[in-house]
């Protein structure tokens, strides 16, 4: 195997295809890089070839420690820095997973919690078991979560984990650990562009996304979840309420799933209009304006939880003052449609008053969903970049 130098982004040399590319996504991770390294060095064994490929969105000196270590190892020490870090630690993954030139991808973080001593047994269960994804996991017998510091974050992991399942049952079965960072999965089983990553949560994206489509069985291999090496955790309330996203946006990627959503959401918009008209009504104005007053605020609350929970990643889309006009718009519309549907329905049919009323909800309702989707949160078709290693990365290597 040749030893490319990659000290200087001038000096580039093309590696041989590595049997392992473990794959470390950092964020101002300087003072865990070498000690990386060296335990990799150490763990792997000297026939088996591997790469190790840091994608990076650090604002420290991260890539100028991999590049100044690189040349004192045996294996190739590949470098991505992305300037703009898209899907944040998911991203980067995703970034790596393009970028492996392994069959076997291991993911992991890079501040020594995940022991680098593990990477053979992860993939040697793989390979014994036929599986396309291992999981090193904390909840099987034999694992253990003593490097979270303190009860909260025990806490937050077990929650995350038990939320995850529910929504998940079938897609997360066999898979005891959905939170974990530390993984190996074979490149040919995932479809990168198939990905939306948001926050650290990758492997939940990658099983629910991919499996069983191209991700068939899963392994396990338990692990002790250490303490850092150095440097201090990047878990935040900000990252959490991602995950909170991300779980939203996992359990909502159908369009049936989306309209059983948007109605829940339509259903708890009764809660602040007629909140808002006890008050309104209370303070003495007259109840039809203040009848139109509180159906704003009603407006308002649904157009907060669908963007929060339906189209985080759409909302982008428009300017939030063009998006709340075309929302409440849409939502004022509604009554002056179904009214005259209703009396169609009664008038013309014959119907019954209830059951036409019902059937006008229903059918506003499926309108309404369908305009919001179209007229306000149409995707972006943003074409990718035209590079060999992703968007917007610089791969030294």
């Amino acid at each position: 195997m040749t030893i490319p130098l990659f000290h200087e982004p001038w000096l580039r040399a093309t590696a041989a295809p590595a049997a392992v590319t473990v794959v470390v996504p950092t964020f101002n991770e300087a003072g865990n890089v070498r000690e990386l390294l060296a335990r990799i060095a150490r763990a792997l064994p000297g026939d088996l070839p591997y790469e190790v490929l840091f994608v990076d969105d650090s604002t420290d000196e991260t890539p100028d420690v991999v590049r100044a270590a690189a040349p004192d190892f045996r294996f190739p020490v590949r470098l991505i820095h992305r300037d703009e870090p898209a899907g944040g630690l998911g991203g980067a993954v995703v970034e790596g997973l393009r970028a492996a030139a392994a069959d076997w991808v291991v993911v992991m973080d890079g501040d020594l919690q995940h022991p680098p001593e593990l990477i053979p047994a992860l993939v040697a269960r793989g390979e014994q078991d036929g599986a396309d994804l291992v999981v090193a996991s904390r909840y099987a017998r034999g694992g253990s979560r003593a490097g979270l510091a303190g009860g909260y974050r025990l806490l937050v992991s077990g929650a995350s984990t038990l939320l995850s399942k529910t929504l998940f049952p079938r897609r997360l079965s066999g898979v005891s650990d959905p939170m974990s960072g530390f993984f190996a999965v074979r490149k040919a089983a995932v479809e990168a562009d198939g990905l939306q990553p948001l926050g650290y949560k990758i492997l939940l994206e990658l099983v629910v996304r991919c499996r069983p489509r191209t991700i068939g069985s899963v392994a396990e291999v338990p692990f002790a979840f250490r303490e850092r090496f150095a440097g201090s955790s990047k878990s935040t309330a900000r990252e959490g309420l991602r995950f909170l996203q991300h779980l939203a946006g996992l359990r909502t990627s159908t369009a049936l799933s989306r309209l059983v959503v948007f109605g829940l959401i339509g259903l708890t918009g009764f809660v602040p209009n007629l909140a808002a008209l006890y008050v309104l009504t209370g303070a003495g104005l007259h109840y039809l304006p203040a009848e139109v007053l509180a159906n704003q605020f009603g407006v308002t609350w649904n157009l907060l939880l669908t963007e929060a929970l339906l189209f985080h990643r759409e909302r982008a889309h428009r300017h939030w003052a063009d998006r709340w006009a075309r929302f409440a718009l849409l939502a004022n519309a509604d009554l002056l449609l179904r009214i005259p549907l209703i009396a169609a329905l009664v008038g013309g049919l014959g119907m019954a008053v209830l059951p036409a009323t019902a059937l006008a909800l229903v059918a506003t309702f499926v309108l309404r969903f369908a305009a919001t989707q179209a007229l306000i949160y149409v995707p972006r078709r943003t074409p990718r970049a035209n590079t060999p290693r992703g968007e917007g990365g610089r791969d030294d290597s």
